[in-house]
């Protein structure tokens, strides 16, 4: 024992975690590998265009890496599509913030046709909205993170004041769809099932037979009349 080396006093090993920061409008080497591709780039706006229409529209910008509505559009015009390719069952994921009192939303299976004056007529919609600024009182089914006018969403806890960044997920799969924020399920329905065509024919789409017919179609950003900005726009085909 007296020759007998001395203990460390403290043998213990620190471990250092380096951290993975990944740029804005990027994907890393396992989401490409896992099938993802990106809907934006953070410069240029290629693939995007005017709801039928055929250029990039003057109400839309590319501002710090993200896509801005300039808050120019309404309950008609101002909205545009990712017009490159249709999709059918997907996840996608986007990064997004809202002027104080603003509206918008991400639409999917959206059909162009002369007939339909906005995407909505036909793309359900994750709702987009300043829950907490919004100058006139919210039903549930108008709240963040809805499937708009659809479902009803819990967004206890997750919600953040206009003009701070947020994370949002749609996963739409005839088997089980999902939509998320801020890392939180916020509504998950099963599409053309008996509760999904209940709330379909519950009177809110009486005006828009073709709402959500279509098991196909563009992704769209909605400018509902005031700024708003997208980024980190990504999906993969389920």
């Amino acid at each position: 024992w007296a020759c007998s080396p001395k203990p460390a006093e403290d043998s213990s090993v620190e471990t250092v975690v380096e951290e993975v920061v990944v740029r804005d409008n990027s994907l890393t080497e396992e989401e490409k590998s896992d099938g993802w591709m990106l809907l934006f780039d953070g410069e240029n706006t290629d693939g995007w265009r005017e709801f039928n229409g055929e250029s990039f529209p003057e109400g839309w910008t590319v501002e710090d890496g993200a896509l801005k509505g300039l808050g120019d559009g309404g309950d008609i015009g101002g909205d545009i599509v990712f017009g490159a390719m249709e999709f059918e069952e997907f996840e996608l994921e986007f990064t997004w913030k809202i002027a104080e009192g603003g509206n918008s939303g991400v639409l999917y299976h959206v059909v162009e046709d002369p007939k339909y004056k906005a995407p909505y007529e036909t793309g359900p919609e994750y709702q987009v909205i300043d829950q907490i600024g919004f100058p006139d009182p919210l039903e549930i089914w108008q709240s963040i993170g809805a499937d708009y006018a659809m479902t009803e969403p819990d967004f206890e806890g997750v919600v953040k004041p206009a003009g701070e960044w947020n994370t949002s997920r749609i996963i739409f799969s005839e088997e089980g769809s999902s939509y998320w924020l801020n890392g939180k399920k916020t509504v998950e329905f099963i599409p053309y099932s008996e509760e999904w065509q209940a709330n379909r024919n519950s009177g809110k789409w009486n005006d828009f037979p073709d709402y959500a017919i279509s098991k196909t179609g563009l992704v769209s950003l909605q400018d509902h009349g005031a700024p708003v900005w997208y980024k980190n726009l990504k999906i993969r085909i389920l």
